[in-house]
């Protein structure tokens, strides 16, 4: 309450007033009384002398008695009246003041220099003059003595009535000071009793201020105060809701900008980042992250695209930008932000960074899919068209020959076929519109065939060729036998592929209860993958050492990977240049042992 500012001054305007009144009341008092007193002690004065005028005047003998005049002018004494009879010489003949009884004729003139030279004014035959300078009042009327005329002055000092202004000016002043403490009290109680009201106010608007807007302000006071409160509480109301309309709309803004998958980042005119999304903190996950001494650079770890951001905010010019590595891609575009109020005032920008890693992949992927096909497609239809066309044109006389190349269109003709079958087939697989179904059966009478089956194809190969199994007798496992073939068949082809004479193929197995999975794999001695290709050895038309020049269309591989995805299966493979690889697949333990047919 001490510390209001409004009570300060309230009082100091209070106090001032008083003090102010005061000084006024204290100059009206003193002109206002000196005047009043001055004139009440002329008009007294001068009755007097009017009085003694008509006595003297209708009684002349009064004053020829000597004894008279002594009694008169001793007892005129203790009223405050000084009398001088003057004669027609100037010479004083009697005085009050008993100085000025014995004085000469050649000192009353200095006594009296100016006596007649005063501008009187006339009453009732009474002439009298105020001087102001000398506090006194004159008079004179004419007497007669012995039927001498004399002139009957009268002073009558005008100090004494001073000392009775002091006297009720102190009263004042104090009677003042007295009030103005008396007021002091009151003034401070209802100041006090209109402050609270505002300081309480003042702390309602200090907590809309931190965001508070649930407090209200008391509205029970009558007049102003009251209606300030009911406003404070509009406000509020008023605020309120357009905050949560506001919070609601920045969070559906929020949510929309978290759920974009591109990179976004806001920054003002000093290239500073004030405002981000979820995706620009996964984004750059792929790209390398090196000399990231500064917060900007752990946000984008790209020098180039922060100069970019500097070049926008300065030139006003959108920039763009697109960085490609062999193990990332990014296309960033960076667009100034002005000012709402002056469209020539760049005030920052907004960065959009999005990942292109996996459309360029998927487009070089198209790209190699279209080119693979062409190839795959246009060796085996040149084959037959460089057949057809001598024996259509009777070049091909003799009887053998024309075998020979009906034997090759066949061979090319099923070679064909069979890579469209290839192709439809995956397609079916990864679009889910190849259906099989899945039961138990029996994985250790599968392997025993598949082993029969390969053993004379290695062999002629000059390739050693054995089954292993770690864990013995599998058990039966869920899954569609001929597509588990399938998948043994195609991993036994490729890997025949790329193993020379003199080396191995072996089918591994092994069984794990904990998982319940079994796993089986075809390990070859071979030459191996190359680090860079391991990583698309599943994919679509991909031959490893294509310079070799080695047969296949690429699509066994990706097949027996969408046939294991299809049964919920996983497939690996570890490999390592000139040493061999080993393709891994799982199938797991069915829950009834039984076989189905």
């Amino acid at each position: 309450m001490f510390q209001s500012t409004l009570l300060k001054r309230t009082m100091s305007l209070v106090v001032l007033s008083l003090v102010a009144s005061a000084i006024l009341a204290t100059i009206a008092f003193v002109v206002a009384g000196r005047l009043s007193t001055m004139s009440t002690e002329v008009d007294n004065a001068t009755q007097i002398d009017l009085r003694y005028k008509e006595i003297f005047t209708n009684h002349p003998e009064y004053l020829e008695s000597t004894d008279f005049r002594l009694f008169f002018f001793d007892s005129t004494y203790s009223n405050g009246h000084d009398y001088y009879l003057i004669n027609s010489n100037n010479e004083i003949v009697n005085a009050t003041s008993l100085e000025h009884r014995s004085i000469g004729p050649t000192t009353t003139a200095l006594i009296f220099p100016s006596l007649n030279s005063y501008a009187y004014d006339d009453l009732n035959g009474l002439q009298f003059y105020i001087d102001d300078y000398n506090n006194v009042v004159i008079s004179r009327f004419p007497v007669v003595i012995y039927e001498n005329t004399y002139y009957m002055y009268s002073f009558t000092m005008l100090d004494k009535y001073e000392g009775l202004i002091n006297k009720y000016l102190n009263i004042l002043l104090l009677s003042t000071l007295m009030a103005a403490c008396a007021m002091l009290v009151p003034a401070y109680a209802f100041v006090s009793r209109m402050v609270l009201p505002l300081q309480k106010i003042n702390e309602v608007a200090m907590e809309y201020g931190k965001g508070n807007f649930s407090i209200r302000a008391d509205e029970s006071h009558k007049g102003e105060i009251g209606e300030l409160g009911q406003s404070f509480n509009f406000l509020a109301d008023r605020l309120s809701k357009s905050i949560s309309d506001l919070t609601a709309e920045r969070n559906q803004l929020q949510d929309i900008f978290d759920v974009i998958s591109d990179g976004i980042v806001v920054v003002d005119s000093k290239a500073v980042p004030v405002t981000t999304n979820k995706a620009i903190h996964k984004i750059f996950d792929r790209a390398e992250k090196n000399n990231m001494f500064t917060e900007r650079l752990q946000l984008i770890p790209f020098d180039d695209v922060w100069t970019d951001f500097e070049d926008c905010i300065a030139t006003g010019e959108t920039k763009t930008r697109q960085i490609d590595t062999r193990d990332y891609a990014y296309q960033c575009t960076i667009i100034p932000k002005y000012d709402s109020t002056d469209n020539t005032k760049v005030i920052g920008a907004t960065g959009f960074i999005r990942d292109i890693f996996e459309e360029q992949k998927n487009e070089r992927f198209r790209q190699d899919y279209v080119a693979n096909i062409s190839h795959e497609l246009r060796t085996p239809l040149q084959t037959l068209r460089g057949l057809i066309e001598p024996l259509s044109d009777g070049m091909v006389k003799k009887e053998s020959d024309r075998q020979r190349y009906y034997q090759i269109i066949l061979n090319e003709t099923m070679r064909l076929s069979r890579l469209i079958d290839d192709m439809l087939e995956l397609s079916k697989l990864q679009s889910r519109t190849l259906a099989f179904k899945m039961f138990p059966f029996n994985l250790n009478n599968l392997i025993s065939n598949i082993e029969i089956r390969f053993k004379p194809i290695m062999k002629e190969a000059g390739i050693k060729f054995s089954v292993q199994n770690n864990s013995g007798e599998l058990p039966t496992v869920m899954g569609n036998p001929d597509r588990v073939e399938q998948i043994l068949v195609i991993l036994l082809d490729n890997a025949k592929k790329y193993t020379p004479s003199g080396k191995s193929i072996t089918i591994l197995t092994d069984y794990i209860e904990a998982e319940k999975k079994v796993y089986i794999s075809v390990a070859d001695t071979g030459q191996g993958i190359h680090e860079y290709d391991i990583g698309h050895i599943f994919d679509r038309f991909f031959k490893a050492d294509r310079a070799r020049g080695k047969k296949g269309s690429g699509l066994g591989l990706s097949i027996a990977k969408e046939l294991l995805t299809y049964m919920g299966e996983t497939i690996t493979v570890n490999s390592k240049y000139e040493e061999g690889s080993t393709f891994t697949f799982t199938l797991t333990k069915a829950e009834v042992p039984d076989v189905w047919d």
